[in-house]
This record gives structure tokens, sequence and C-alpha cells, in this order.
């Protein structure tokens, strides 16, 4: 989650101290209306203490004031036009106080984000601690439920003295019967009375034994109380948001964290649901050994059925999958799973290892399964090594099964509905187990389902059930029907998804700006309005996401979007990270950029036509006019040849990366250093990258655009696969030995 959206949610002291960040030097405004840009930029890269980090400085600078311009030209209506003026003025005044001294600006924005984390931070601490105040307050509880427990006991014990002596008084007045009539007035009198004060006090004493029960049993219905409410907490809010962050995960959020924290919290839990299960059964046995008339038995059997509820609930849920199975699952392919069960060493399942057997099934049948229909040894196919033993591990106090070789062997699909694809439909992994507590007193079988999965036979598939897996992980509403998520979901929610992604796959702190993702929804919707705001209550169908594919082309936009992050992610992440690559603009903007910049001036952009391509596009001047061009677009393919920095070293009409830096300056550093001398009279050959002379290819474009032979595309574009195959041939001429000036002739 970003920490400006967490910031906002703090509250008393904590929101002072954030507020009180903020002033004239930065206003609060800025951090709200950029959040998201300030929070994707490297301020911690910056040595504050070299002068010579300050060009890095002043551009960070300069593009967030362009970033503050931008917004507020896109602000509309009565408010926006207050806003666009107050924006403004932030601008000039940030100008203004860090134009001289960018540095400070970092150093400014950097206490900010160290700040408002720690501020997060120890909120978060705060519900460890009331859960650390619970534990004790039921610790307490317990403590004085069993010392109740054994106060009553002890009366009870004394009333059972009692009770015998008054049979034995009983029997003593019984025995009078055969004494003459004179020896039995003699004894009969005092013991009549001995009997009556001993009823009398059994009376007394049954009665109070029945108030002990009854206040017993009052203090374990509110201690199961806190019980239940501490476990929901545990249960349904910490552990089912760990599960909701470890789907996220799958889409490239932050990691789940881990889980020694929570299992501690399920191990209090545990222990203190045993020893209040087992103090009820002790209640229950005095009971039966001192039977009362009374509402007590009724009672303790609902504090019974509670109890077994409680500690059933912990048992079932904390049976967990640690680490999950590919989402994407490729048949035939090795994969690991981990599962455990947090409260297993608490609970000494240990002493007994129960087995984990895994089996993969369909939407349908996880339905049913948790409907409780009967689904037994269904399945949608065949894992191999698919049994594993829970193993213990005394050090970290550990139950857990590492499933370390499955195998999909076979699968059997489902009708497919409608337009569906075999990419679109998901599985899951159940895997189930059972096991006994205290001795075979209580019985679990416990069943636990994997986030869903998508089965490929082949790579080339890998592309649409990444999209399947990126939708469902994204949108899926905790407690749902396996495995519904919306059919359409708002255009923000969208970019939230494949920006984390994007992030995660580029491994990148350098996100998707506001401005890459106008122009992915000019791209996603055909619309061509350059305003954010237009786009915040449009929603994307699934079909608009992965099925139709874009207007005049013949992919989806999915399919583009995964083609920019695989390029970027295999050849191009340094010049990303660096700022070097725009990226997300289309051809006419291209052009409008640099038409108003020095000739020489070029920028990279993805290309729009061709999955996982990017394009260079430079301003040059001809004989008869000033032009925009733009080069063919390159693929993994090209760059597997030559790195991106090494063709725009080779290229020497580009001088300026736009807006106005030199290339050498940017690029330099990833240049691939200078051939060494020869060895054994043979010098390596290096291909090097040309374009022809821009007034032939102006001819070119204007005598043969349409011919196939031709070095431009149809939209003006040089096609690098001609001037490609003029570099291999210098290659093949220098494979050949090398004359005189290296030594003599070489074989």
């Amino acid at each position: 989650m970003a920490v400006w959206i967490q910031a906002q949610q703090l509250q008393g002291d904590a929101l002072h101290q954030m507020q009180s960040l903020y002033g004239q030097h930065f206003p609060i405004e800025v951090r709200h209306y950029l959040s998201q840009w300030i929070e994707g930029q490297l301020w911690d890269v910056i040595d504050l203490e070299n002068p010579q980090e300050e060009f890095k400085a002043k551009r960070l600078l300069d593009s967030l004031i362009q970033e503050l311009q931008n917004k507020a030209e896109h602000q509309v209506g009565e408010d926006g036009f207050l806003l666009k003026i107050k924006l403004g003025h932030y601008a000039s005044q940030l100008k203004s106080t860090y134009d001289r001294c960018p540095l400070e600006l970092v150093r400014c924005i950097k206490h900010i984000l160290y700040t408002e984390q720690r501020l997060v931070r120890e909120a978060t601490n705060v519900s460890m601690i009331r859960s650390i105040q619970a534990f004790e307050e039921l610790r307490l509880m317990t403590q004085d439920t069993e010392n109740e427990l054994r106060k009553l006991q002890h009366n009870q014990e004394y009333f059972i003295i009692q009770y015998q002596e008054s049979l034995r008084i009983q029997a003593q007045l019984t025995s009078l019967s055969t004494l003459p009539p004179a020896d039995r007035q003699l004894r009969e009198p005092a013991l009549l009375s001995k009997r009556a004060t001993v009823e009398a006090w059994l009376t007394r004493e049954a009665n109070t034994l029945q108030k002990y029960r009854l206040d017993l049993a009052e203090k374990h219905q509110k201690t199961l109380q806190l019980l239940r409410k501490q476990q929901t907490i545990i249960l349904d809010d910490e552990l089912i948001q760990w599960k909701r962050r470890q789907q996220l995960a799958g889409n490239g959020g932050p990691p789940e964290g881990g889980l020694d924290i929570l299992q501690s919290w399920c191990e209090k839990l545990a222990e203190t649901i045993w020893q209040n299960r087992q103090q009820i059964r002790r209640a229950e046995h005095l009971r039966q050994q001192l039977p009362i008339p009374g509402p007590i038995e009724e009672l303790l059997n609902e504090l019974n059925s509670t109890i077994t509820d409680i500690i059933s609930a912990l048992v079932t849920s904390t049976f967990i999958i640690e680490k999950q199975p590919p989402q994407v699952l490729k048949t035939q392919t090795k994969f690991a799973a981990t599962v455990r069960l947090l409260v297993g060493g608490k609970l000494n399942v240990h002493m007994n290892p129960p087995q984990v057997k895994a089996t993969i099934i369909s939407e349908q049948q996880a339905k049913a399964l948790l409907k409780n229909e009967n689904t037994r040894n269904d399945s949608s196919g065949e894992i191999l090594n698919n049994n594993c033993v829970m193993e213990y591990h005394q050090t970290t106090g550990t139950l857990s099964a590492h499933f370390r070789n499955m195998s999909l062997k076979r699968i059997k699909r489902s009708d497919r509905r409608g337009a569906e694809s075999v990419t679109e439909e998901k599985f899951t992994i159940l895997f189930e187990s059972q096991f006994s507590v205290g001795g075979n007193e209580l019985v679990f079988q416990v069943k636990t389902l994997s986030l869903p999965v998508v089965v490929i036979v082949h790579g080339s598939q890998d592309n649409n059930a990444t999209a399947t897996v990126l939708w469902d992980n994204a949108f899926a509403e905790p407690g749902r029907v396996p495995f519904l998520v919306p059919d359409k979901v708002l255009w923000p929610q969208l970019c939230d998804a494949i920006n984390m992604k994007y992030k995660a796959e580029v491994q990148s702190n350098r996100g998707l700006s506001e401005e890459n993702l106008v122009f992915l929804a000019q791209k996603a919707f055909s619309i061509s309005s350059n305003n954010p705001d237009d786009y915040r209550n449009m929603t994307m169908t699934w079909s608009q996401f992965n099925r139709v594919k874009l207007a005049r082309r013949n992919f989806t936009f999915w399919q583009w979007f995964d083609g920019v992050m695989e390029l970027t992610k295999k050849h191009l992440k340094p010049h990303w990270n660096d700022g070097a690559i725009l990226g997300f603009v289309n051809k006419q903007q291209a052009q409008d950029m640099l038409m108003s910049k020095p000739n020489g001036t070029f920028l990279l952009r993805f290309s729009d036509s061709e999955i996982g391509g990017i394009t260079i596009a430079w301003v040059a001047e001809n004989p008869n006019k000033r032009m925009v061009w733009n080069l063919m677009p390159y693929t993994t393919k090209d760059f597997s040849i030559r790195s991106l920095a090494d063709r725009i070293s080779d290229l020497n009409h580009l001088l300026f990366l736009y807006p106005d830096r030199p290339k050498d300056e940017v690029f330099s550093k990833y240049y691939t250093p200078p051939l060494s001398k020869a060895v054994d009279g043979y010098v390596k050959p290096q291909i090097k990258q040309v374009v022809p002379d821009l007034s032939e290819c102006e001819w070119l474009l204007s005598v043969s655009c349409g011919r196939s032979d031709s070095m431009l595309d149809t939209d003006g574009d040089f096609d690098l696969d001609d001037t490609m195959d003029v570099a291999r041939h210098v290659e093949e001429l220098l494979r050949r030995p090398v004359e005189s000036q290296w030594g003599g002739p070489q074989s």
C-alpha cells in the first residue's frame, strides 16, 4: 500500500506529527496531488554530501515542477480553477526556493518520506500492543478461573466428607432400633441434633457449591467471549490480510511478510483455549461427581460445545499455504509448495506426524467443496509426488510439509463457456490432511485451497495465462465463491494493478507516471483526451483487457503491455531506471515534442504497432524541410545482437536525449569498451548500426515507401533488417585472416 494512503489514516498525535512536516517549504497539497510520482522517484540514490550529485537533484526538481504544472493544466470546473491557480503558485514557489539548492529539496522530501514511514510503522505496532494486552487479560482471566476451580474442588471435597458424615449419623440412628428403649432415648436426641446440623450445613453448602459452579461458568463464558473476539481479530483480520498480501505479492506487491508473529499469536490462542477446555472438562467432572439439580449441566454443555467450536476454527483456519504453487502451471514441469499448521507445535500434532495430500481440482469442484458437497476422490488431473509428511522443526517450532518435486502429469479441462479460452480456465491445488489433538480426543480433517492456477502446456500460452492470474489476484474479494471476480473494474484500480506488476517485473522503483497511465488509457479506450480526470470513472472489462484486440491491431491491450514489460525487463532496465526512456509516447506526441528542440534531439518510445518493440524518434534538418524520423522498432532479437546504448552510440546524428541531455552523459557508462588488440593474428569483429543518409531517406520516402525492399516502413520508419545485413557482411569480412599490419599473414 502506498505510504501516503496509509499516512492519511493516522490519528491523534501521529496525525499532528505528519501534518507538521509540511509548510511553505513543501506544501501538503503537493504531497497529496503528486503522491504517486513522489513515491516513485529514487530519492535515496542521491548522495546529499556530494556536490556532484546536484545535477540529479536539479532534474528531480525540474520534473517535480513539470508534474505540478501538468496537474494544474488538467484542472477544470469552478473548483478546478482555484486548484489550478494554487498548484501553479506552488510550482513557482518551489522553483524559487530550491532552484539554487536542489539538494535541499531532496533532503526535505527524504525526511518527509522517512518520517511518514516511521509514523505508519508505529501505528501498525499499536495493533500488536493491543493484542499483547488482550492476551494478558486472557491469561489473568484463565488464572482466575483456575483458582476458582481449585476452590470449588476443595469445597466440593469437603462437602463430600460432610455428606459421608451425614450418612454415618443416619446409619447410627438406624442402628438405635436394635437397642433397648432406654438406651435409644439416651442417644437419639444427640444424633438427631447432629444430623439436623449436618443436613442444614449440607443444604447451605449445596447452594453455595451451585453458586460457585454458576459463577465459574459465567466467568468461563466471559473468557470464551474474549477468546472468540481475539481469535476473530487474528484469523479474520490479521491472517486474512496476510493471505491478501500473499495474493498481491503474486502480482508483484511487497512480500507478504513472515508468519512468526502470527504463529506466536495463534499458539497463545491455542494454549489459552486448551487450558479453558481442560477447566471446563474438570468442572463437568465435578458436576458428575456430585450432581446438584439446577441449570449447570446445560451451561457446561454449551461451554464445552463453544470451546470445541473455537479450537476447531483455530486449527482448520491455521492450516495454510506458506509458499503457493506457481499460478501459471505448465504440465510436465517440476513445481513446489509448502503448507504449514501454525498451531501444530503447541498442540503436539507432531507427536503423530500427519500426512498431507495435494490434488488439482477445477473451479466447479472447489465450489462444491466449500458447500460441503461430496467431492471425495474428485480431481481434474494427476499430480506426481503429491504426498508429504509434515515435519516439526524444533529450532523454529514450525510444523510444515515441503512439497519439493511435484509435477502435473495431465489435466482434464472442463467445457468452456462462451468466448472463454483455455488460459482463462482456473484450477486450484487442494491440500488436505487429518490429525488428532489431545491423544485422539479431537480429530480434525483439514483442507486448504491454493490461489487459482492456470494450466498451460506450452510457453506461448504464458502471456494470456498471466493476464488471468493478474486480474484474479488484483480484484478477488476475501471470502468469495471460487473463483469469482468482477467482469469490469474502474480504470484507476487497473492502473494500480498494472503499475504494481510493472515495477516488480522491471525491478524498479520507477513506476508508471500519470502521463504514462493517460497514454495507456488512450490506447485502451481509443480516446485522445490528455486529461487524467476523464478516465477516473471509466471502467475496463476483462474482454477489453485481454480478449478483444486493440483498434487496427492484431493484439490485445494486455499483450502489448506485457511485451513492453518483457523487453524492459530483459534489455532496458538500467535505462528505464535512469529516466532515459519516455516509453509511453505515441508517434504524434513524439513529433510535437521534438519539433521545438534542436536538431539531433531524440527520444525513446515503445512501439505502438509491434509487441515488445522500442523505437528512436529524432529531429533533423534536411535540405527541403525539417522532419522527425522514426527507426523501425527494436525487439529482443535486435538487442541480443547489439545493446541499445551501443546502437545509440553508433548513430552520430543523435546528439541530445530529450529534452536537452547530451547522449554520452546518459549512455556512455553502458557503451561496450573498445576492442582490444588482435590475438593470434585475428581481430574480433564488431557489428555497428548505420542508417542511410537522410537526403537519401527522404528520396526513398517520397519515391518508394510502398516497396517491400525499402529501408523505410510505410510510416517513414527505417527498417534495420537491411542495415543489419550490411553489418553482418562486414562481420564476415572481418573474420578473414588479417594481413601484415598485424605482423604478417596468418592461417
